[in-house]
């Protein structure tokens, strides 16, 4: 079998999968690419068996029909230092031989046979099925992705939780310190059904997605598997078993505080006074007044304290609430808007913030928990 295809869109294909191999894995085929060549096409194939990625190549050209694998330490260094020129295969399958062509030069690897490689799992049984954008799956997850917690105890929290329901689909995460609700309009459901995607394939999903692509993206899943069409490729993956927690009853329903301010003009601020405060905490105090925000740091064991004030519009009654620095910046960052609202009932209670202006189409609403003051 020989083939012929880019060397650079090889490289970047394969920089991508690698994202999904593990250092250490249970079987040791699965430290390889599996390359199969069919119909004019090359399908490259990574997986750690919990995730499985399938991506699709080009041909310039080809001679021949068939699969194997190639350990994925050995490929990358291989095509990663060429610069971009034709890249020819002469693959025997009989014994896994390959012999890679280039300009100036050629390689020689010994492979492995495609059949120890494992075959994911169909998607049995019923299964829910809907459609987005790529761009808008990109930039959900990118948006909700900082908000996922690391708890191995509640396994639930570890993931991303999609909400399809009848008139919308909310894309939720939170570590219990934080939350990020995201409210797509344009994707609705006959049937309410709901999954939980865990961390891993969802930072693959963020590096193959581009924010502004409009091709269709198709997500099918049952409660244990979920298979996600992306352009190019697909994406098979376990999901976190388990119930997620009623997000809605954490959001507070009347926050009569309402502040306007400059996103990067706080966030800036925050760069400024946060290393004053304590390293354990990171504790952060708001003190709001007439269109002014005044924010306070202060480590009593080393001496040191901080405090900045921020313009605003804000005509509530004046409060002073508590929070955690690096949270409230990690928030802030990740909204999109010029000007963010935050909303306020009193400093016992969650804060609301949200863009000024919505992504069309969408609602986006963050929740950060407050801190207590010793005051």
């Amino acid at each position: 079998m020989r083939f012929t295809l880019s060397s650079s869109a090889l490289s970047s294909k394969l920089a991508t999968l690698a994202k999904v191999i593990n250092s250490k894995n249970s079987l040791s085929i699965l430290d390889s690419f599996l390359f199969e060549v069919k119909e004019g096409k090359l399908t490259l194939t990574a997986s750690d068996n919990a995730n499985m990625m399938k991506c699709v190549v080009e041909l310039i050209e080809c001679d021949g029909e068939g699969a194997f694998c190639v350990p994925n330490r050995i490929i990358l260094t291989a095509v990663k230092e060429l610069a971009e020129q034709p890249l020819t295969f002469e693959v025997n399958t009989d014994d896994n031989s390959i012999r890679m062509l280039y300009q100036n030069g050629n390689y020689r690897i010994v492979g492995q046979s495609a059949d120890e490689y494992p075959i994911p799992q169909s998607l049995e049984g019923q299964y829910t099925e809907t459609t987005l954008t790529a761009g808008a799956l990109a930039e959900n997850i990118q948006r909700t992705l900082f908000a996922t917690a690391n708890d191995e105890l509640r396994m639930i929290m570890n993931g991303i939780y999609f909400d399809l329901k009848e008139d919308c689909l909310n894309i939720v995460a939170s570590d219990g310190h934080k939350m990020v609700r995201n409210t797509l309009f344009a994707c609705k459901t006959e049937v309410p059904a709901a999954f939980i995607l865990p961390k891993k394939p969802a930072g693959l999903l963020r590096s193959v997605l581009s924010i502004g692509d409009e091709e269709t993206v198709t997500i099918k899943f049952n409660s244990n598997n979920a298979e996600i069409v992306f352009p190019g490729g697909i994406l098979s993956c376990r999901l976190i078993e388990g119930r997620y927690p009623n997000y809605a009853s954490v959001i507070p329903q009347d926050n009569p505080n309402v502040m306007t301010a400059d996103r990067k003009a706080l966030m800036s601020a925050l760069r400024r006074v946060i290393p004053f405060a304590s390293e354990s905490t990171q504790l952060i105090k708001l003190r709001l007044s007439l269109n002014n925000i005044e924010l306070n740091s202060e480590d009593i064991d080393f001496a040191t304290s901080a405090y900045e004030d921020v313009a605003c519009e804000y005509n509530g009654a004046q409060m002073s609430i508590g929070f955690k620095g690096s949270t409230l910046f990690e928030i802030l960052n990740n909204i999109e808007s010029e000007e963010v609202v935050i909303e306020l009932a009193d400093p016992s209670r969650a804060g609301v913030i949200k863009p000024s202006e919505q992504p069309e189409g969408e609602d986006v609403l963050m929740l950060i928990m407050p801190m207590l003051l010793n005051e």
